[in-house]
């Protein structure tokens, strides 16, 4: 567990350094390096999104989506303070 931990905790910092190293600003202006922003931002877009894909497979695998028809009526079932609805409207009387 604790090695998975480790890995998962490297492949994060690595996806978030890594695009740092682009520094488009110091780049030299010619055709190509219009793109270089681009090239970044796409970049960063694949990774991040690769590593939620992953991270929701992981999850689907463990078990994370079982039942949701049933575990959504869950906060249904909390009984708390009704904050919203203003007194007068619960007042019996204007209802009959």
């Amino acid at each position: 567990m604790r090695r998975l931990a480790l890995v998962w905790l490297v492949v994060a910092v690595a996806a978030l350094a890594w695009p740092a190293l682009a520094f488009a600003h110091d780049q030299p202006e010619t055709k190509q390096s219009r793109w270089v922003m681009a090239d970044w931002m796409m970049d960063t877009f694949f990774i991040f999104g690769g590593l939620a894909f992953v991270a929701f497979l992981a999850a689907w695998k463990a078990g994370h989506f079982q039942e949701l028809d049933r575990v959504g009526s869950v906060p249904l079932y909390v009984d708390e303070e009704d904050y919203y609805t203003p007194e007068w409207a619960l007042d019996e009387e204007e209802w009959d």
